[in-house]
Parts: structure tokens; C-alpha cells; sequence
């Protein structure tokens, strides 16, 4: 009966996540298990693709298989492997059982086999139960014999990416496992899908691509995942920090020189141009570069040639350009700050990147990702968040995003171990430990935006985003004494950018 089950859904046309979820639930159903996880292998880890009975962050956490035995075993082995039920190996899934208690589980029952793809090992599927006794040795072998069907459900999702690679015009197909990310972009909330899929479509083309967002959305993930996806992937993807650069030199770091254009230019120098040249040069924060340069990055993108400082001859070079900006370009060129015609070259494809509170749940599967980071860094069995830290967390605005909610995870891990949390336990976070902002901290997500005041004369919404960056300004330096080191630090922000934040606002 499941062996027919599972092919049946073979010869079903399927999206790819719904084949696999109804994989796991299936297999749930049989072996009247309480969680089923179906982990893909990326390198030295393993990533749940697939769930069912387990809490949603479960989805974010990258289990490293040196610091999991139990995987660890399973790993080692083609035959299906079973855990005594007083076992006294970690189980990574202790406390992330999605059940009316949400906590650690003293006894239960797990199993899990490998899993291969055309004779490489894929990944494992994992399964684990309230009760003991659950696995007996007729549902072990049952598991061996539906592995060649789980088998076939990954070999057919396998060439359903290849096709849809070879659509995308990928030059090479993924291997057995699937490519590994490098920077890997987490989530499941439609807004999210949607986004990954028009940068699949954009990156095969040769436009330049303007990537607009707050601050710690991750522009640089996005923007690393538009040349991993491009023809130009086997070529160099260069960064620039355009905020960083020192006005004085930054037309030398892009564009190079000469030997002695310069005091001190004792050699000639190539630029990021140059280093990019047959690939990608993403220049982040490229609202902040001089109007000096951007006269020339614009005959670059017209002409596809740069010019180093002090040479006489143009040198031509291939870069696609990538460029992000969390500042609303249009004001900076209002203020004489940005040229207008080079904002309309970059801005050919502006892509807008959601901030973390239009995501959704998607904010329990980072949370994820940064607790098994923490539980592995602080050598813990384990951390998790309760019911109310999971509401806590999706109640608050984010102001910070994804950059913000990786301190926060952070810091309540280690509050909680110092408040006499115990490294053989698995911990559990609070909302007190979460530390956020209390008029939201424990308030349900109620999808609405908040009723706006009708008092006095409306402002235009530039106007009130420069008015709260002055409040806040203002009262970081009330607060560390008008230093503006430790002010940029309390704002979580570089000092560079906050001194020319200032300027802007006639601050300073």
C-alpha cells in the first residue's frame, strides 16, 4: 500500500515542493510517526527540504553531521538505522517536535536511512515517534523496501530542475545532490518566491540590475545568487563597497592608474574594473559614491571602456554591473547628490528586495538557520524558541531585518546560558531574553498597518523618514556624549555613512 502510494505520485505532474511534502506526510501516515524530515546533503550538512510534525524554524537549521552521531549514522550506512529508545545520543530534533507540549522528548522512538541519486549519496530521510516501540523490526524493513521509491521521487524532482536549468540556459547541469549554495537564501513566503523566480528569469540576461532595499535585507545574497545564475557564473564576481571608499581614492580603486598619476603612485594599479572583467562587478551602497566618479562609471556602462587615472588610452572590459542602494535614489538626485542619467542606466531593472516583516513566517525559518548556528557555536544540545518567543518574533517590525535578527537570536542565547542555562539541556528563549522593543514584544501579527494619526498637515513620507533619522540621531548622541563612534555603533551603522547621513539632514 505505501509502495503504491508513493508511485503513484511519480506519474502525477507535480511542483517540485509539493512532491516532497507529500513524501514526508505520507510516510508520517504509515508508519504512524510523529515528525518526518527529508534532508538534502550540502557538503558536510544536512538541510530538511521537507517536513511534517516538526516546528516551522526547523526548516532554517543546517544540522553539520560531525556534531549530529545520530546522523551521523545514518549517514554511514545504505541500510536503515535505528535508535534504542534510551539512547543516550543526542537527537537533533529534541525540542522541535511540533506537538501540544513543545518540549524536549526524554524517550521516543527514531529511525532514518540514507538516500542515493544515480549511485551518490543525496541525503536521508528521518523518522521519529512519541512512543516507543513504534519502529519495530517489520516497519524497518518496510523503510528499506520504499527507499527505491523515495529514491525515484528525488531522481524525477532532479531532472525537473535540470529542465528547468537548461530553460534558464544554466551552461552546466547540477550534480546529484543539487548545486551547493553558497550564501544560501532562506525562506518559503510567496513574496520571497516570486522575487527568486525573476531573478532566475534577469540573470541569464546582460542588464544591469539596481537592487533597492532596507538595510539587512541581504542585497549581497541576492546579488551573489544573480551571478551564480548567469552565464557569466565560472567568471570573478567583484564587491565593492562603495560607501567605503575614501573620495580621494576611489576612482583609483575602481578604474586603477598609472605609475605616477599620483603621489605615491610608485607602479601601475588595476582597478575593480579590471579584476570583474569577463563577470560581475556589484557596487553595493552605490548611492554613495562621489559625482566625480560616477561621470565615469556612466561612460563605462555607455561604452564598455574605462580609463585609468593618468593614462591617455581608454582599455575596454566586459562587466555586467549589479548595484544595490538601500537610499531612495530619486531624492539624492533632487539634492544634487546622484546624477539622474546614471541612475536611469543602473535603474534599467531595479528590483525592490521585501523587508523582513512582508515575509511572514519566513522570519521562524531564519530564526532557525541563526539557532542551530548558535547551539553549535555555544556547544549546546540544543536551543529553541517557545510558542510565545515564535509570536514575539513575528509581531515585531524589524526595522534591522534579517542583519537585525541574527543579534537578536544571538544575544538571547547567550542572556540565557548566562542566566544559569546548563550546556547539557536544551534551552528555550523567551520573549524576555528576545529583548525586543516592548510595545510589540507577545502582540499577535495582526497583517494590518497601524492606524495613522489625522492630526495637523500630512507630511510626504520623505520628509517623516528624515525627521525620524534626526530624532534618532539626536538622541544616540544625547546618549554616548556627542561621540560619533560610539553613536554609529549604538545605531548599528558604519561611521562613514552616518557622517554623510548627517550631512544630508544638515546635521552636521
Amino acid at each position: 500500500m505505501l509502495r503504491e502510494s508513493l508511485a503513484a505520485d511519480l506519474i502525477v505532474e507535480l511542483p517540485n515542493a509539493v512532491r516532497l511534502q507529500r513524501l514526508v506526510q505520507t510516510l508520517r501516515e504509515y508508519f504512524k510517526a510523529g515528525a518526518v524530515g527529508l534532508l538534502r546533503l550540502d557538503d558536510d550538512s544536512l538541510r530538511p527540504l521537507a517536513t511534517v510534525g516538526l516546528v516551522h524554524e526547523a526548516l532554517g537549521r543546517r544540522f553539520v553531521i560531525a556534531q549530529h552521531p545520530r546522523l551521523a549514522a545514518i549517514m554511514a550506512s545504505r541500510e536503515p538505522t535505528w535508535f534504542e529508545p534510551d539512547s543516550r545520543l543526542p537527537d537533533p530534533y529534541d525540542g522541535l517536535l511540533d506537538h501540544p507540549d513543545n518540549g524536549p522528548l526524554a524517550v521516543h522512538d527514531c529511525m532514518g536511512v540514507s538516500l542515493y541519486v544515480e549511485g551518490r549519496v543525496w541525503g536521508a530521510i528521518t523518522l521519529d515517534a512519541l512512543r516507543p516501540g513504534t519502529f519495530d523490526r517489520q516497519a524497518r524493513d518496510e523503510l528499506k523496501r520504499c527507499s527505491l521509491q523515495i529514491e525515484a521521487a528525488l531522481r524525477v524532482t532532479r531532472l525537473e530542475q535540470e529542465n528547468r536549468s537548461l530553460r534558464l540556459s544554466r551552461s552546466e547541469p547540477q550534480d546529484a545532490r543539487g548545486p551547493v549554495e553558497e550564501g544560501e537564501i532562506l525562506g518559503q513566503s510567496e513574496v520571497l518566491h516570486q522575487l527568486l523566480n525573476e531573478l532566475d528569469v534577469l540573470a541569464d540576461s546582460e542588464l544591469p540590475v539596481l537592487l533597492l532595499g532596507e538595510t539587512g535585507v541581504g542585497k549581497e545574497l541576492f546579488a551573489r545568487r544573480l551571478h551564480r545564475l548567469s552565464r557569466r557564473a565560472h567568471k570573478p564576481l567583484v564587491q565593492v563597497n562603495c560607501a567605503a571608499l575614501p573620495e580621494s581614492l576611489a576612482e583609483s580603486e575602481l578604474f586603477g592608474h598609472v605609475k605616477g598619476a599620483f603621489s605615491g603612485a610608485t607602479s601601475d594599479r588595476a582597478g575593480r574594473f579590471d579584476a570583474a572583467n569577463g563577470g560581475t562587478l556589484f557596487l553595493d551602497e552605490v548611492g554613495e559614491l562621489p559625482l566625480s566618479v560616477q561621470a565615469k562609471l556612466l561612460r563605462t556602462l555607455q561604452n564598455g571602456e574605462i580609463q585609468r587615472l593618468g593614462a591617455d588610452k581608454p582599455l575596454h572590459v566586459d562587466v555586467r554591473i549589479i548595484a544595490a542602494t538601500n537610499r531612495h535614489l530619486p531624492d539624492s538626485i533632487r539634492d544634487g547628490l546622484f546624477r539622474a542619467d546614471l541612475y536611469h542606466r543602473l535603474s534599467v531593472y531595479p528590483v525592490p528586495i521585501p523587508p523582513l516583516r512582508e515575509r511572514g513566517p519566513d522570519v521562524l525559518v531564519l530564526a532557525g538557520h541563526f539557532l542551530e548556528l548558535n547551539r553549535s557555536r555555544l556547544g549546546l544540545r540544543g536551543l529553541r524558541l517557545s510558542p510565545a518567543a515564535e509570536r514575539a518574533l513575528l509581531a515585531y517590525p524589524w526595522p534591522g531585518n534579517v542583519r537585525e535578527l541574527e543579534h537578536v537570536i544571538s544575544r538571547a542565547a547567550l542572556k540565557q546560558l548566562s542566566r544559569g542555562g546548563s550546556r547539557s539541556q536544551i534551552l528555550t528563549l523567551e520573549p524576555d531574553v528576545l529583548d525586543l522593543d516592548s510595545s510589540v514584544k507577545g502582540a499577535e501579527p495582526s497583517g494590518q498597518p497601524p492606524e495613522a494619526t489625522v492630526d495637523g498637515p500630512f507630511q510626504p513620507l520623505s520628509e517623516a523618514v528624515d525627521d525620524c533619522q534626526r530624532q534618532k540621531i539626536h538622541q544616540a548622541l544625547s546618549r554616548c556624549r556627542n561621540n560619533w563612534a560610539r553613536a554609529a555603533r549604538l545605531l548599528e551603522v558604519d561611521p562613514s555613512n552616518l557622517h554623510k547621513l548627517a550631512r544630508r539632514l544638515r546635521l552636521k
